[in-house]
């Protein structure tokens, strides 16, 4: 890449900001990341071969303020075409910035992309990592944090300070050996143990700092590929005040569930003894639980951690579940604008369509492969949103799309599901499986209105929440169970409906969904960035 003059800077922003119908009074923020493989050292793991940004592992930390524009330059430097997708960062009206396979083609080894994108009225907590093949098993990963503006009061006293974690489950094996195993038609192994910030069982060596009587801002996202995990403090509780940048209701809990690309905000208070504590985070729903640990430290402290660690929860769900449920938005607070988020009255909208998606797992010509109604999604060579903008025939059909569960043997197709522009959209995620899942929709919030056991019908309507139901992108499913959201379709563009449990998405457990109208404007889509890559039949 060349050294730009700052008038071509200037110039290249008052473009973008012409293309992308960005406002120019909102700051920029520019980051040139390069990806490449290095030797990482995560704890007592073996050193291993990664996937680094700029080096480091995890990735650089992004931290923005609602409405800023990201400018984003990834240069591949890996051997495999690469992309990287925003968690819950939602592309308003640009979904050309998703970074994944059904919107973008994925970067060349040795070439780059630049993302372009606003943190349009967001706040919360966030993740970003790879989308393509298996990378997200070997890293790539990091944390987004989106700061409220200044015109936007904060719904708890300000913070004394923060702190950061990214937890997830890890493998020893590189991801081209897992990713080799799962087309082969094997199953996924379970995870070798768990990290927080990319370390291992080194509780000395991440060390949480604070002073006694003070409060602190906890930020914990899941990165991990499959892996359910419980976070937890020695000795202190913890006050949760946000959800993938919903405000709740402020309950207090002695330790907290975060599923797969899942994440939540919550203060602590230093009020213990002055000396240090285990902050552990265990895995949920596994046999043997998988642990690991840090430190939080008071300053002036000179006693170590001791003790044992404190205990994970039951095994069961239903505490889980029952602690999902205590999730609920808080009606007079602000989010990212300075209008309650109680103003949105989603429980009196008419539900336009509903979709009950069940999970499957099954075998293809001896392949073990995962679906959606019995159909495993199938990567066209050309990116969806391609094909949708050059009216490319032969790529996916709308018609296709099975919106109940259906028997018969698992098929191989392309699921896209047609929506129209402001549609209001039932999703019932249907679990018959014997293990935990999770489920995330690209460019959207949607309403959690309940979770059920065993089968969903229009009978479990009567027990939905539609007054204040936690909004957020990411949702579990627990075991043999069911879970109901409602989603306001007012982002246009094509969007990825996925299994948060890696390997099953990469083997099939995801479909799109084209948010639609016969409109071509700016005021409700962006038009293709100058820079998109070309790929399949749109290079024809």
């Amino acid at each position: 890449m060349g050294h730009f003059s700052v008038l071509s800077l200037v110039l290249g922003s008052l473009a973008l900001s012409s293309i992308f119908g960005i406002h120019a009074e909102s700051p920029y923020k520019y980051y040139t990341w390069t990806v490449t493989y290095a030797t990482i050292y995560p704890g007592n793991f073996p050193p291993q071969t990664g996937i680094v940004v700029n080096g480091q592992f995890p990735g650089p930390t992004i931290e923005v303020n609602t409405n800023d524009n990201l400018i984003v330059t990834i240069i591949n430097q890996l051997d495999e075409p690469f992309l990287m997708t925003w968690n819950g960062i939602w592309q308003r009206k640009n979904s050309w910035q998703d970074g994944v396979l059904g919107t973008n083609c994925p970067i060349p080894p040795g070439q780059n992309y630049t993302y372009t994108m606003q943190v349009k009225d967001q706040i919360g907590t966030y993740m970003y990592f790879p989308s393509t093949l298996m990378h997200r098993a070997s890293g790539g990963f990091g944390a987004i944090n989106v700061y409220k503006r200044s015109v936007i009061p904060l719904p708890y006293p300000q913070p004394d300070g923060e702190h950061s974690f990214l937890v997830g489950d890890w493998y020893k094996t590189d991801h081209k050996v897992l990713q080799n195993r799962l087309d082969n038609g094997d199953a996924m192994p379970m995870p070798d143990g768990l990290l927080i910030n990319g370390l291992q069982n080194f509780s000395t060596d991440r060390v949480y700092t604070g002073e006694a009587g003070k409060t602190y801002l906890f930020r914990v996202a899941n990165v991990g590929i499959m892996t359910s995990i419980n976070f937890r403090i020695q000795g202190h509780t913890m006050k949760l005040v946000e959800v993938e940048g919903s405000h709740v209701l402020q309950e207090i809990y002695e330790s907290l569930d975060v599923h797969p690309g899942q994440s939540l905000t919550f203060l602590v208070t230093f009020n213990g003894a002055i000396k240090d504590y285990y902050i552990v985070a265990s895995s949920r729903f596994t046999r043997p639980t998988l642990t690991t640990t840090a430190t939080l430290h008071y300053e002036g402290s000179n006693i170590t951690v001791s003790g044992p660690a404190p205990s994970p929860p039951a095994f069961e769900v239903h505490g889980s579940m029952k602690q999902a449920r205590s999730f609920r938005r808080n009606l007079t607070a602000n989010a990212a604008r300075p209008n309650p988020q109680g103003s949105f009255r989603y429980g009196e909208i008419n539900i336009t369509r509903t979709l009950v998606l069940a999970n499957s797992a099954e075998k293809v010509n001896n392949k073990l492969l995962y679906g959606v109604n019995g159909v495993s999604y199938v990567n066209p060579t050309t990116p969806l949103k391609l094909a949708d903008y050059y009216n490319i025939p032969g790529v996916f059909d709308i018609n296709t799309s099975r919106d109940n569960p259906t028997p018969g043997p698992m098929v191989q197709g392309t699921t896209v599901y047609g929506l129209a522009l402001h549609d209001f959209v039932e999703i019932v995620f249907q679990n018959n499986e014997a293990t935990t899942q999770s489920w995330h929709l690209d460019g959207y919030n949607f309403f959690v209105v309940a979770y059920g056991s065993n089968q969903w019908s229009p009978v479990s309507r009567k027990n939905y929440n539609l007054v204040d139901a936690i909004s957020r992108s990411t949702v579990q499913v627990f075991r043999n169970s069911w879970t109901a959201v409602l989603a306001s379709l007012d982002n246009k563009g094509m969007w990825n409906l996925r299994s948060a449990i890696w390997h099953r998405q990469y083997l099939g457990q995801q479909v799109y969904l084209r948010v639609w109208n016969d409109e071509t404007s700016l005021t409700t889509e962006y038009d293709i960035p100058p820079n998109a890559l070309k790929c399949g039949k749109a290079t024809i």
